[in-house]
């Protein structure tokens, strides 16, 4: 039965992807690192930040790793004006809360940015539990992070939804145990449905929550 659900946030609570790429584009050229928009595409895909640093720059101390990831942060806390809901999520929200659904966030993103954003869209409240990067040791793929959600939102994993738009998030949602709502955009449902989504959608606005509620039957 279903009865938490668990959302990732950079792409499924807040369409926040082009806004990060920018920084992240911004800030390897400040060090002297070109890449391109398709190597960038490596950063959506629910990657912990210094794994990120360490795929585009190579073996970095700790204090390098802090550094940069605080200068990647600033120039992100930049375009925060920018960025907006994914379509239909303040009305999927309404609802899940209107039910009683238990409610998380698991973001590989660092705690300071995810209570940043939490705080600057009013959504903090909403949520039981909020599971971040800084939370565990590896990040997606591994399911750490979800299990962690579902004993803070004291929910069995079996009776939780994840909802996410990467292919880790994805491969991490199943390997816990969970059932997976893929938002999809930009035509990558065939890639996420097949990384193991049980429901693929462009965007809230084509989930219902009913038929959710079939995928637990």
């Amino acid at each position: 039965m279903l009865r938490g659900i668990v959302f990732d946030l950079d792409g499924v609570l807040v369409d926040s992807h082009p806004a990060h790429k920018r920084a992240w584009k911004k800030f390897f050229t400040s060090v002297g690192r070109h890449v391109s928009d398709e190597e960038l595409e490596f950063v959506l895909e629910g990657q912990k930040r210094e794994d990120i640093l360490r795929h585009f720059l190579g073996n970095l101390t700790e204090e390098q790793v802090k550094d940069y990831g605080a200068q990647k942060e600033a120039l992100f806390k930049n375009s925060v004006s920018e960025i907006k809901f994914v379509d239909g999520l303040p009305a999927f929200l309404a609802r899940a809360v209107a039910t009683g659904l238990t409610m998380a966030v698991a973001s590989s993103a660092s705690s300071g940015r995810v209570e940043y954003l939490l705080r600057q869209l009013g959504f903090k409240e909403r949520f039981q539990a909020v599971v971040t990067g800084d939370d565990v040791t590896r990040g997606k793929p591994d399911p750490a992070i979800f299990i962690l959600a579902a004993d803070r939102m004291n929910v069995r994993p079996a009776d939780i939804l994840v909802c996410e738009d990467a292919v880790n998030g994805v491969e991490a949602a199943k390997r816990a145990g969970m059932k997976c709502l893929a938002i999809a955009a930009n035509g990558r449902g065939p890639l996420l449905e097949k990384a193991g989504a049980d429901k693929v959608v462009s965007d809230f606005s084509g989930a219902n929550l009913d038929e959710l509620r079939g995928l637990f039957a």
